[in-house]
């Protein structure tokens, strides 16, 4: 269960009805796949795997209204964590995020196919024989604080050109994920450098402000315009015109996971501060005291979840 939390910022987002999707077309609820019926791509946008990040859903919503088909290929889009979305109340914004565990640390085989059993557990399951048909696949969310938004790109270099293919965010954060588990953007063929399958996971802004969903817009119909199984003119009519700034990558070096029940920041950091110097300490974890290993270390995306065994902050620079 979600840990109770003080939420500092105000929701501007309204939930979006996904009642109509419920259906779909796959025998999986909230997942439909549109078929061209000419060869090409199969190509995914996911949103709602944590159930509180609402810019996503927001968007699946409006590409569902535009009557989006793909002109080559297939496009999947499914609303993942729909049991965890069904309890969000705007009063207490947090307490929906998940159910049982958090979906995006449960990508692994030895976890979907071991013993275990939650909600998440139960839909990542029954999401898996389509994910695994998947080519390409944008995994939307956004962020507890107010911060740039990222583009969570992996480990590879393949995720880094996906992301330079989008083109936004203006930042990409080059990470191997969390020691809690693996997430879905670096599922099987996702996180195979030998695998022509990519994924990329963008980081909208914080989870209720209105600007999240203008970023998850412009990153979904960019995502299907590199793909190339969208009418060209139909996405750049509806993208910002302009040239993109161009994009700075973060690699993260590692995450500290929290290995005790009292981790406490020394400052309200809030994402992508750049500490100066080598050995500055940012918190303790218990009596240990944790410090920047290097000069000019970026704080990527400061967690105000500090439960033990999760990551609590990641350590990176600018490439």
């Amino acid at each position: 269960m979600c840990p109770v939390m003080k939420n500092d910022y105000p929701v501007e987002l309204l939930p979006p009805d996904i009642s109509p999707y419920r259906r779909g077309n796959t025998g999986m609820d909230y997942v439909t796949t549109l078929d061209s019926g000419i060869a090409g791509p199969h190509v995914m946008i996911t949103a709602l795997v944590h159930g509180n990040e609402l810019c996503g859903a927001i968007i699946l919503d409006y590409l569902f209204r535009e009557e989006i088909k793909p002109t080559r290929g297939k496009l999947t889009l499914a609303f993942v964590n729909v049991d965890a979305f069904s309890r969000f109340d705007p009063k207490n914004p947090i307490a929906s995020r998940l159910v049982d565990e958090d979906f995006n640390r449960l990508w692994s085989e030895d976890v979907l196919d071991g013993p275990r059993d939650s909600v998440e557990l139960r839909r990542a399951r029954t999401l898996r024989p389509i994910v695994d048909q998947v080519d390409l696949l944008l995994d939307i969310h956004s962020m507890q604080h107010a911060a740039a938004p990222l583009a969570m790109c992996g480990p590879l270099a393949k995720g880094r050109a996906l992301a330079r293919g989008v083109g936004l965010p203006e930042i990409g954060v080059v990470d191997a994920g969390h020691a809690a588990g693996k997430r879905m953007r670096d599922y099987a063929g996702f996180g195979d450098e030998k695998s022509p399958k990519n994924a990329l996971l963008i980081e909208c802004g914080q989870h209720w402000e209105t600007s999240s969903v203008d970023v998850a817009r412009e990153s979904a119909i960019r995502f299907l315009l590199h793909a190339k199984v969208v009418d060209p003119g139909w996405a750049k009519s509806r993208i910002a015109a302009g040239r993109l700034p161009k994009q700075r990558f973060i690699e993260v070096t590692g995450p500290v996971t929290i290995e005790t029940d009292d981790f406490r920041f020394a400052s309200d950091y809030r994402g992508l501060e750049v500490i100066a110097k080598a050995g500055t300490v940012i918190g303790h974890d218990g009596n240990k005291a944790i410090a920047t290993p290097y000069d000019d270390c970026v704080l990527v995306m400061p967690s105000r979840r500090l439960l033990k065994g999760q990551s609590a902050v990641r350590f990176g620079r600018y490439a």
